[in-house]
């Protein structure tokens, strides 16, 4: 389970996010992300039952670091108010379409999907929904993938892209120049003895459509 004390920490990093600040508080920081590497390596053993590819990963090659980048930023905070892992085949660097799981206080999100693709990937995207929508359609328009993640995430054009008459009846989708899956939740419910079957159940629902982009993008799944 996660544990208060770890959010706290999170908490407390959002108000006194410093060099100084994190430095007296270093062991409080190794044991809040002690707890969530803990937590991600139960996720991690349970999604190797459904995901194959999977059964090599080692849950330190799924952990973000909580050091921010600041080198091209305005904000030269030097961490990150969260703690963070993807879920790939190898670990969070795969370069495949992964799950995500962001650790944040009062703000804790999982999620999954087309997010930043390149030139190439768009392309093959756009030019399956242009061709066979429906495939895409069923997986995120059922009624249990809406009924968790009922909102599409991402960039997304004004008007048509170039190539695509604006009449198109999957315009709205052509768009879209990424599309992603986003749940998040409570405190209360990331304290609760079974968030870990609710994150599991939510990777569940993805999955097909995790699964459909990797086979568009890479041509394989599972």
């Amino acid at each position: 389970m996660i544990k208060e004390s770890t959010l706290e920490f999170l908490k407390n990093l959002e108000e006194n996010n410093t060099k100084e600040w994190f430095e007296m508080n270093r062991k409080w920081y190794e044991t809040s992300k002690s707890n969530f590497v803990d937590f991600c390596s139960l996720i991690l053993n349970e999604m190797k039952q459904f995901e194959p590819d999977f059964s090599n990963t080692n849950i330190k090659d799924c952990i973000f670091r909580i050091n921010r980048d600041i080198r091209f930023s305005k904000d030269k905070s030097p961490y990150k108010n969260h703690l963070s892992a993807a879920f790939g085949p190898g670990g969070r660097n795969s370069g495949k379409i992964d799950y995500y799981i962001q650790l944040q206080n009062g703000k804790t999100s999982i999620g999954g999907g087309m997010w930043q693709p390149s030139v190439a990937n768009l392309a093959k995207f756009r030019q399956e929904i242009d061709y066979s929508p429906e495939t895409l359609k069923n997986i995120i328009e059922s009624k249990e993938f809406r009924k968790h993640f009922p909102e599409i995430y991402g960039e997304k054009l004004k008007k048509a892209p170039k190539g695509y008459d604006p009449e198109h009846p999957e315009v709205e989708l052509l768009k879209y120049k990424e599309l992603f899956f986003f749940k998040t939740f409570t405190n209360d419910e990331v304290f609760r003895e079974n968030f870990q079957e609710v994150i599991l159940n939510h990777f569940k629902i993805l999955k097909p459509y995790i699964d459909y982009i990797n086979e568009l993008f890479f041509g394989e799944t599972d």
